[in-house]
């Protein structure tokens, strides 16, 4: 096919690093991945029941464009007694098709050409390539493992320009599991406020928090009306492929995001939206749960990493670690693709996240512990071998 027939912004755009280690694994026998976000739980039985159920009783229509009442109502409870954020369930949440088209709308909603958009990086390899397709201009802000990946107040004010519309946080992060915690947030949400600029917080990893309460951004005072809090049911809820999330936000922007999501979507999977509504009913124990297991797991990794010579801080959140290999003197993809081929190891290289995340990989402790405890006897054999040659 001719090239002309290729959008040149479409050309230029990367395919996703994460995909690509993932795709090499698969065809490769023996791997362990700590690639990919992907709980090792299944989704919670209840959930899949009450997905059954509603196949059973016919409900297989379309639903409201913004989603099923019963869940926005449901989400609406869940935000409130869970982060003390209080939305109308009828004009301020529509139910998206997973956080990453939230993310999207909200971009294609806010955004005119030129417009800028600060990110923190490192950062979840979408962001950057959707503020792009929006017309926007992402603006990167370096964070540094010395002050725990977190995004200062000091930071985000020099990056801002006449042309700085939003600003995109991610907490608990991907890929760093950084925690920005209430003092972190007040300082942001002042700087935010003094520029009268807009917040999309991905929150999807904000029940899996290990060591302190959760601070929504949206929760402190004067900042709901200039938030778009974005979240869903992938992570907390093992229900990566039910492709389900939503967003929360001012009556005016949602009533704008709904437009785009009514000619693209439509709606979100109705059997879906059923499965979500008894998860966040009955489905918080079998979440605590899982948090507790994965708390686990951050701590063996942590411990083993760090005594085989990669320092690494503690994530606060989500479950990944991103550990530093600046030590065994290869780049982030050197070590992450020798890795794979002599060990059969797969992470990702931190270089993927942003210029911030080179000299860092992101290893997931969503595996099992079987699967933890042999891939980080690998590693070591790894970084033992790279320590003998130097």
């Amino acid at each position: 096919m001719s090239e002309r027939f290729i959008a040149e912004h479409i050309k230029t755009l990367k395919p996703s690093g994460i995909r690509r280690f993932f795709d090499l694994a698969q065809s490769m026998e023996g791997v362990i991945s700590l690639g990919v976000g992907e709980p090792d739980f299944t989704t919670p039985w209840s959930v899949i029941e009450a997905s059954y159920h509603s196949l059973e009783r016919g409900f297989t229509a379309y639903t409201p464009n913004a989603g099923l009442p019963q869940l926005r109502r449901s989400i609406a409870k869940f935000l409130s007694a869970r982060f003390s954020v209080d939305y109308d369930s009828k004009d301020e949440i529509i139910v998206t098709v997973g956080a990453s088209q939230a993310i999207d709308i909200a971009f294609r909603s806010i955004l005119n050409p030129g417009d800028e958009v600060i990110v923190m990086e490192p950062s979840f390899v979408s962001y950057v390539p959707t503020i792009t397709l929006a017309g926007g201009v992402p603006v990167i802000v370096d964070t540094h493992e010395h002050n725990q990946f977190k995004l200062s107040k000091d930071a985000l004010e020099q990056a801002i320009t006449k042309k700085t519309k939003a600003v995109l946080i991610c907490s608990p992060n991907n890929p760093t599991g950084a925690v920005l915690d209430k003092e972190d947030l007040e300082g942001i949400s002042d700087v935010i406020k003094a520029h009268d600029l807009l917040v999309i917080s991905d929150e999807i990893y904000a029940d899996l928090i290990y060591d302190e309460a959760y601070t929504s951004i949206a929760s402190l005072e004067g900042m709901k009306e200039r938030t778009l809090l974005v979240s869903g049911f992938s992570k907390a809820f093992a229900m990566t492929g039910w492709r389900l999330g939503y967003v929360c936000g001012p009556e005016g922007l949602i009533s704008q995001m709904l437009k785009i999501h009514q000619y693209t979507i439509m709606s979100a999977p109705t059997m879906a939206q059923y499965g979500a509504i008894e998860a966040l009913e009955n489905g918080l124990g079998e979440v605590a749960y899982m948090k507790e297991s994965y708390k686990q797991r951050r701590n063996y990794v942590v411990k083993a990493l760090t005594r085989m010579g990669l320092s690494c801080h503690t994530p606060g959140g989500a479950f990944y670690v991103f550990p530093s290999v600046k030590s065994t003197g290869l780049t982030s993809a050197e070590f992450a693709e020798r890795l794979l081929m002599e060990e059969k190891v797969a992470v990702v290289p931190g270089s993927v996240f942003g210029e911030s995340g080179e000299g860092y990989i992101r290893c997931s402790y969503a595996a099992s512990m079987k699967q933890l405890t042999e891939a980080m006897v690998r590693i070591e054999q790894f970084v033992n071998k790279l320590k003998a040659k130097a």
